[in-house]
């Protein structure tokens, strides 16, 4: 027969569990850890636990009580929100703006089926491990290499804005307005066929919509923005033409007021450029952080590169010079024709191949003055050479050093065009030390002009490609507020006052 517990044990026991119940009360509320007296009152109860359970219920009492006071007196900077002056809001538009527009994915640009990259929110098919180049050339066993296309950086940043830390759905606590609206898409399903009332519909229909929201009231539009996958000149149509090309979308009165993020701007100030969608969409730090180290020390057999297709009846191109010079190198320049092989300069591991193992990338004006190639040989960490400035420096001034000599290096077209520039001899001549502070500049730039993928970053977070476009936004409707409240003019925030073509 056991034989009875101690009356005194009994009492113990219970006081013991009944502490341990305060003290997971206590922590819940970070008392103990934010109120040095808290955690000095519940010392002090532990120590007169043999005491009789009248007393304890007594400290309990005082305890709590004392809690609730301290909690009221809590110091304003710990209470402090972390995202204030960061929130931004994002309309919830109808369909027929955004989701409408890619589900028909095949007729959003002519000759061309864009069903394909729709998918992974808009990252693309993954890369897979198909041959030991594959793995040679790209990590992909991470999951963070897909075939992106150009064009989809309006879907993938809207991706990205549903899992932002700070985005609200009270608009008064907004800094900014996020309109998610697939310019692009819309614009470029309209470019062949279609008159110029089509092409303003759904443009003019969203001016309209957004007018009508009490948001727009706050700073008529001066707080809102969107983002485009599509050049900027593809929205600045001048005039009512069937035959001139593109929408008027950014001369409507309301989206005049607006800021737009495009891959590359015209010389309109509320325009600003951010980068083309790359292949390389990791999930943590570390891997962004390996994939710099790789780039730093892998061997690079040619001196220099171009990737790209000839453009023989385009008046003023440069690009036949280039061909033309890289062909006459014997093996110095790697070139990598898109005419040829147009699946190649589809394929995310032969366009890194060709980067990896060059010194400079040659990134001369294309269809427009800047190219996907840009962002993509910077990945790879290759030095890119630009030929015109409103290919990078007057461009991406959020992601490159002002200093355009400390990661690339500048020919001028004119020395192209008539031929009084050689290339290899030109780059041939810059020294080993230089070339290597160069590369390491490249690198620095990597993270900044990568989209991460959407909602899996790990702890570390990575000031990438869309953190700085938001942090730039954010500070640039700040400024536009202060000068409205303090009753300045606003007309050199929104006209046109960048020379494209001026080296600075």
């Amino acid at each position: 027969m056991m034989k009875p517990v101690p009356r005194l044990w009994i009492v113990i026991s219970t006081t013991f569990a009944f502490c341990l119940f305060v003290l997971f009360q206590v922590h819940n509320s970070d008392l103990i850890r934010k109120n040095p007296q808290i955690t000095h009152q519940v010392n002090n109860f532990f120590i007169s636990i043999a005491s009789s359970s009248h007393h304890q219920t007594l400290n309990l009492t005082k305890i709590a009580n004392e809690s609730d006071g301290n909690r009221a007196k809590q110091p304003e900077e710990e209470r402090t929100d972390t995202c204030a002056g960061r929130y931004i809001y994002m309309h919830n538009l109808p369909s027929r703006f955004n989701d409408d527009i890619i589900k028909n994915c095949r007729t959003l640009i002519k000759w061309f089926d864009m069903c394909p990259f729709m998918v992974n929110s808009g990252l693309g098919p993954q890369v897979t491990e198909s041959n030991n180049k594959t793995a040679r050339i790209l990590p992909v066993k991470t999951g963070s290499w897909y075939s992106t296309n150009q064009f989809l950086l309006a879907v993938i940043f809207r991706e990205r804005m549903k899992h932002y830390k700070c985005l609200t759905n009270d608009s008064s606590l907004a800094s900014a307005i996020y309109v998610p609206f697939y310019a692009g898409f819309d614009v470029s399903r309209h470019l062949w066929g279609y008159n110029t009332t089509v092409r303003d519909e759904l443009g003019t229909k969203l001016g309209l919509w957004l007018r009508e929201r009490p948001e727009w009231r706050k700073m008529y539009g001066r707080d809102h923005f969107f983002v485009t996958g599509r050049i900027a000149w593809d929205f600045r149509r001048g005039l009512d033409d069937d035959s001139e090309w593109g929408s008027k979308l950014m001369l409507l009165p309301e989206f005049a007021n607006m800021t737009m993020l495009s891959i590359e701007t015209t010389a309109w100030a509320n325009e600003f450029a951010i980068p083309y969608p790359t292949y390389f969409h990791p999930k943590r730090f570390n891997e962004v952080l390996r994939w710099q180290r790789k780039m730093r020390n892998v061997k690079r057999r040619h001196l220099f590169s171009f990737v790209g297709a000839p453009r023989p009846k385009m008046n003023g191109s440069i690009r036949g010079e280039i061909i033309k010079q890289c062909l006459a190198s014997h093996g110095k320049c790697k070139y990598l024709n898109c005419f040829v092989s147009g699946k190649e300069c589809d394929n995310p591991v032969k366009i890194i191949e060709v980067f990896q193992h060059s010194v400079f990338c040659l990134q001369p004006p294309g269809d427009s003055y800047t190219r996907r190639s840009i962002f993509d040989s910077i990945l790879a960490g290759c030095i890119p050479v630009f030929f015109h400035p409103g290919s990078g420096y007057n461009q991406y001034m959020w992601y490159f050093p002002k200093d355009y000599t400390k990661y690339s290096v500048y020919v001028p077209e004119k020395g192209m065009r008539n031929g009084t520039v050689s290339l290899m001899e030109l780059l041939g001549r810059i020294d080993k030390r230089r070339i290597s502070k160069m590369r390491n500049e490249v690198t620095k730039i990597i993270p900044k002009i990568i989209y991460t993928k959407p909602g899996l970053v790990g702890p570390e977070k990575i000031e990438d490609a869309f953190e700085i476009a938001v942090d730039r936004v954010l500070e640039r409707v700040a400024m536009v507020k202060r000068m409205m409240e303090e009753g300045k003019n606003l007309q050199s925030e929104y006209s046109q006052n960048r020379d494209l073509k001026k080296l600075e």
